[in-house]
């Protein structure tokens, strides 16, 4: 079942073309499961893990018993490192860990065919003929998002090269996110509530899924 998308122009007009995708790789089911695995790894594998504190045989100072151990009424005390003490070290804290998950390229796949599937089902994919910006003006970017009525939505732009104009011209953008159309990841897709993309880089993406 082949799928037709209009194709629009910059100032948000119709070019008078039309997308078609003869085999749409996101024409599924979504798959939930597939797209929290996905997710989930994305989200730990972007974690640095060097958090770390330090433990009482680390921390500075504490050698010796601070008073004697009975006769004064006080709690007893063995060292000024104890994790009780202010200035003393860490119980439990966290130390540097590796987070990184892996899942399978198959599941991967599927769970970017359904982050695709869910953002064509609720129609938010709105297709563009290019976004071959002739200068790197942060205003044309403006004026086609007003164009489109999404200046105050979360945008991810999915071209299907990342020119230098494109890049300079968005970068300043607190609600788009830039990618490559092909590498874009389930993540990048769903954090969105519109996907722009020209029509070089869907038919590119659909085809990286269909090979994988």
């Amino acid at each position: 079942m082949s799928i037709e998308f209009t194709v629009y122009k910059r100032d948000g007009l119709e070019s008078g073309q039309k997308l078609t995708i003869d085999t749409p790789s996101f024409d599924i089911e979504p798959h939930d499961h597939a797209i929290y695995l996905a997710v989930k790894a994305e989200m730990a594998n972007s974690r640095q893990g060097t958090h770390s504190t330090k433990t009482r045989a680390e921390v500075r100072g504490g050698g010796r018993k601070p008073w004697k151990q009975k006769g004064r009424g006080g709690a007893r005390a063995g060292s000024r490192r104890s994790p009780i003490w202010v200035g003393g070290g860490r119980a439990f804290g966290p130390k540097p860990k590796y987070y990184s998950m892996k899942i399978n390229k198959k599941v991967k796949t599927l769970a970017r065919k359904s982050a695709l599937a869910y953002k064509y089902r609720d129609g938010a994919i709105t297709v563009l003929e290019d976004f071959n910006l002739e200068e790197a003006k942060a205003k044309t970017v403006r004026q086609f998002l007003k164009a489109f009525n999404i200046e105050d939505k979360r945008v991810t732009l999915l071209a299907s090269g990342v020119t230098e104009n494109l890049y300079l011209a968005t970068r300043n953008f607190y609600n788009i996110l830039l990618v490559e159309a092909e590498r874009a990841s389930t993540y990048d897709m769903l954090d969105c509530e519109v996907l722009l993309v020209d029509k070089e880089g869907l038919e590119k993406l659909n085809n990286r899924l269909l090979a994988n």
